[in-house]
């Protein structure tokens, strides 16, 4: 047990030598100034763990970090370590830095249920920047299997989530009194799912250099770029040097772009839900541009291709979508809702070669290589067959009997998304639907999971009206228990009552007296720790 006064863990310290693979770390309970953790090295099939024990660690600092993860390897650093509170690490507040941050060589680190707030500059960062040692960079060292799930951010100066270099092209270093170009190390592994993150200064979610199995899905981003710094404002950037799957996100009320690709290409972007984005940015000025989703040529491989598809785009300020790259090829923008973009009365009515209709899906230079396919254009959602026109929570985006957007898109192999924005089968039918969402009257069918994790729960309905139905996969007799929590970390509900159905230990849970919103579930064993996110109705 590490008491609540020891600010140093050092794998090299005496204290913590007898430290091996597959062992834990338990930090007690109570308020700390802040965690220096370095040179603790796990393996693949063992990594360390790192829990919180007895209740919660807070910390408030003036320090520049709140929590520090140097030169580690092979670490899961999880606050689930106490029953009734989703998040075990609160990081309250940082006056002179950021919430935490992970570097200096690490590589193969899960960091879940940790809240961070108020902090100066970013909520969390998971990069490791070049020096003149030239130890970190390009070619010596890779950063493998970053995995940020399960966290509240909220309130930073900064970005949100920072993941990887956003100097793609290297920079610029002095290096013996002599101006060296250093090129950053690459990322192999990066997954940042069911995260919360509100009200940002800067980017909500920023990944850049990671050209290898990336995926960011299932986050919940709402108010980002509050600074309105022109160049740092976007919901979720792909970043320079970025090949990623970016999909079943809820992206709403922020000041930038909802999505912002300046990757190498090979992305797909769909089933994301985007609402108003840039809408108080500079409202009265038509100049200042932001928009749904934006792809850039910025670091763009040559004849790399661009999926855009099944995403709800609502009341962007400027565009829909706007797709700036041309060296890409074999593009397809597919199966997108995109209503009422601000751009259609400015290019309608003023002084520019555009008509209202590119709002929609806006192409700068002619002659992109790119296939339009099944979208569905509107300046008014009421003729979509939404579920509800309020469009403030995701599943005010479900889908409506007599919905124009149901059973319209047909396969291809180039757009083909086998689950919707809740992870049901997609089609339902003999055709997919346009959106983010897959209409199949009841949405009661198990849904297929987009990932292979081990310790991933299954809704088996999603949204819920009364009763939240879950199975996880059964592992042995053990204690049960199911926890509700709110986006916040606030415990709503507890269940420790359950029963075996077809191999699986099924969960049943009366929710109908929750208000409306999305909602976190835990599942805690003996054994194994899931969770995951549902929608109330």
């Amino acid at each position: 047990m590490i008491a609540v006064d020891k600010l140093f863990i050092d794998a090299n310290d005496p204290l913590y030598q007898q430290i091996k693979p597959g062992d834990t770390l338990y930090f007690s309970s109570g308020d700390r100034r802040y965690l220096n953790i370095s040179n603790f090295h796990g393996t693949s099939d063992t990594p360390i763990v790192m829990i919180n024990k007895g209740g919660e660690v807070i910390i408030d600092t003036d320090n520049y970090y709140g929590i520090s993860i140097q030169n580690c390897r092979y670490i899961k650093f999880t606050g689930t370590g106490f029953p009734g509170q989703f998040y075990g690490f609160k990081i309250k507040g940082v006056s002179n830095g950021a919430g935490m941050g992970i570097g200096y060589l690490s590589s193969d680190i899960e960091v879940d249920h940790i809240s961070i707030e108020n902090t100066l500059i970013g909520g969390l960062y998971a990069k490791t920047d070049p020096d003149c040692s030239t130890n970190s960079v390009r070619g010596s060292f890779t950063q493998y299997n970053t995995v940020i799930h399960d966290n509240y951010i909220a309130y930073t100066g900064n970005e949100g989530i920072y993941v990887g270099s956003t100097k793609y092209f290297g920079q610029t270093v002095k290096c013996n009194g002599k101006d060296t170009l250093l090129m950053p190390s690459l990322l192999d592994g990066v997954k940042i799912y069911n995260n919360t993150v509100k009200y940002t200064g800067w980017d909500g979610i920023q990944v850049s250099s990671a050209s290898k199995s990336c995926q960011i899905y299932d986050n919940t981003i709402l108010f980002d770029s509050q600074e309105k710094l022109e160049t740092q404002m976007s919901g979720i950037i792909i970043g320079g040097g970025t090949k990623c799957d970016c999909y079943n996100n809820f992206i709403s009320q922020g000041n930038g772009d909802g999505i912002e690709c300046l990757g190498l290409g090979g992305t797909r972007i769909f089933n994301n839900i985007i609402v108003e984005a840039g809408i108080d940015y500079f409202p009265n000025d038509p100049t200042k541009m932001k928009h749904g989703i934006y792809v850039s040529d910025l670091s763009v491989e040559k004849d790399s291709s661009f999926y855009i598809l099944h995403n709800d785009i609502i009341h962007p300020k400027s565009d829909g979508i706007r797709f700036s790259s041309t060296k890409s090829k074999g593009n397809y923008i597919s199966a997108n809702a995109i209503i009422n973009p601000g751009n259609y009365d400015y290019y309608e009515n003023g002084n520019t070669s555009f008509k209202g209709k590119d709002a929609y899906i806006m192409f700068q230079t002619q002659g992109i290589g790119t296939t339009l396919s099944s979208n569905y254009l509107a300046r008014n959602a009421s003729s979509a067959g939404f579920l509800s026109q309020k469009m403030q929570l995701p599943a005010d985006f479900n889908l409506v009997t007599g919905s124009p957007l149901i059973d319209v898109v047909d396969y291809n192999s180039k757009s083909n998304i086998s689950f919707d924005f809740l992870n049901h089968p997609r089609p339902h039918g003999l055709k997919s639907d346009i959106g983010a969402f897959e209409y199949d009257g009841v949405t009661s069918t198990i849904p297929i999971k987009p990932d292979t994790l081990i310790k991933q729960s299954w809704l088996i309905q999603n949204p819920v009206s009364d009763i939240l139905y879950v199975c996880i996969p059964y592992e042995s007799e053990n204690d049960l228990v199911l926890e509700i929590y709110n986006l916040q970390g606030a415990i709503e509900a507890k269940i420790d009552q359950s029963r075996i159905e077809f191999g699986l230990r099924l969960f049943e849970i009366n929710v109908g007296k929750l208000a409306g919103g999305v909602y976190i579930y835990l599942i805690r064993t003996k054994i194994s720790i899931y969770s995951g996110k549902f929608i109330k109705l």
